[in-house]
């Protein structure tokens, strides 16, 4: 049995173009009238679902058909098409950037396109590039463009000169300071760190020009349940830490552990003055490097984390909680700290991008898939467990280590990709 909802994929030539912006805009739009909008994002990304879920008032999950496979993706849009007026999918880097590409997320599930281009600097060749995006590809169908950034009316006079009928201008955004969207070096700013974001997104949604009100056309969605998991997890407590320096975290990972019966309880290294008493603890990845001075005084959380570690208990430390439980990390710009102490080393940030790519990491426990985005290098003595494995030939393989009960890795684990061995990483 299939079901039906109005659909579009906002992709686009390149990074940078604000497919953010024009995708927060168009979910904020479409609520002001009422409408209930489920927003999803191609690709491993922490940063762009922040913002995201602050424009359409849902959690937004990953399409990834890599990470979580196709029967995963479907069965998550067959979900959302039950209960959703509108499913917006933003796109990752360029419309077929990357392997898997959002072009091949568009073909597999029959989405339209929607191409978002920075109009700035352009006017006639808008065209040309909307027509070398429609037809590279003939299983990816393109249905209009977008133009963010207009000059002026003019200015989209020209955009708009020699775009053919079957490519027509869905919308456009002006050029305007109170609409963009702060950046830093992994992508945008959390959005906890916009004081005024949901001021942006309300004035870019009002900025917002649209040749139509109505809904995109319907997509058919056809029926796929996502398989009922062990509750191997039953009566566990797992504190999950969550703050400005500890932010990265799937809603699918959290998700995928409730469905194993785990009790999950927050908490903030930054804050608090020691972790809750849990039967495991999940240090996902984030900006300690941005925290070093206050994760540093807090000796008292430091102190219940080796204390948990002690007792045995298991602890999952991702990339930025990988870095947490080292001896010391030392910031770009040479500022040092003492961490938690746990796993033997010290890393130190990069101003240049020290790894980026899929991948997959073979454990005692199962096979796991994720991703890797960092610009910190690290040095220990401690022998490695295994090494991730790329998911393209020369991706550069990364370290897993394990001591006692403590398994920490570079790897941003997508816990649907196996729950059953997530909950062996877990289980006390």
């Amino acid at each position: 049995m299939s079901v039906f909802c109005p659909a579009l994929l906002l992709a686009a030539p390149a990074s940078g173009q604000g497919k953010t912006t024009v995708t927060a805009a168009l979910a904020a739009y479409h609520r002001k009238r009422g409408r209930r909008v489920q927003v999803f994002k191609c690709g491993p990304d922490f940063l762009d679902p922040m913002i995201l879920q602050r424009a359409s008032g849902q959690p937004v999950y990953q399409l990834d058909l890599w990470m979580g496979g196709e029967e995963h993706c479907r069965a998550q849009l067959y979900q959302a098409a039950q209960q959703a007026d509108l499913i917006l999918v933003e796109g990752v880097m360029g419309l077929f950037d990357g392997h898997p590409s959002s072009a091949d997320v568009a073909a597999t599930f029959h989405l339209p396109v929607l191409v978002v281009q920075d109009a700035s600097g352009m006017a006639q060749t808008f065209a040309a590039l909307a027509l070398g995006m429609s037809r590279l590809r003939a299983d990816v169908r393109v249905t209009g463009m977008f133009a963010n950034r207009v000059g002026s009316a003019r200015h989209l006079e020209m955009l708009s000169e020699y775009l053919p009928e079957d490519l027509p201008l869905y919308g456009w955004l002006s050029r305007d300071a109170n609409v963009a969207l702060p950046e830093r070096h992994l992508g945008l700013l959390q959005a906890a760190e916009i004081e005024d974001l949901l001021a942006r997104i309300d004035h870019a949604a009002d900025a917002l020009q649209m040749l139509s009100d109505e809904l995109p056309a319907a997509v058919e969605f056809s029926k796929q349940s996502s398989p009922a998991h062990p509750k191997l997890l039953e009566g566990m407590k797992i504190a999950v830490a969550r703050d400005t320096a500890f932010a990265f975290l799937y809603q699918a990972n959290l998700d995928t552990l409730s469905a194993l019966g785990a009790q999950l309880e927050f908490f903030s290294p930054l804050n608090d003055a020691a972790m809750p008493e849990a039967d495991a603890l999940y240090l996902p990845g984030g900006y300690p490097e941005l925290h070093l001075a206050q994760l540093a005084a807090n000796q008292s959380m430091q102190h219940s984390i080796r204390a948990h570690h002690a007792q045995g208990k298991p602890i999952l430390a991702e990339c930025g909680g990988m870095l947490y439980v080292l001896d010391r990390l030392t910031d770009s710009a040479g500022n040092s700290a003492e961490m938690v102490g746990l796993l033997p080393g010290h890393a130190t940030m990069q101003k240049r991008l020290s790894n980026l790519g899929l991948y997959s990491i073979e454990l005692p426990e199962g096979v796991l898939r994720g991703h890797s985005f960092h610009y910190s290098n690290m040095a220990t003595d401690v022998p490695p467990l295994v090494q991730s494995i790329g998911a393209r030939p020369g991706g550069k393989e990364e370290p897993a280590y394990r001591i006692g009960r403590l398994h920490a890795t570079y790897l941003h684990h997508y816990f649907p990709s196996n729950p059953q061995a997530v909950a062996r990483l877990f289980m006390s």
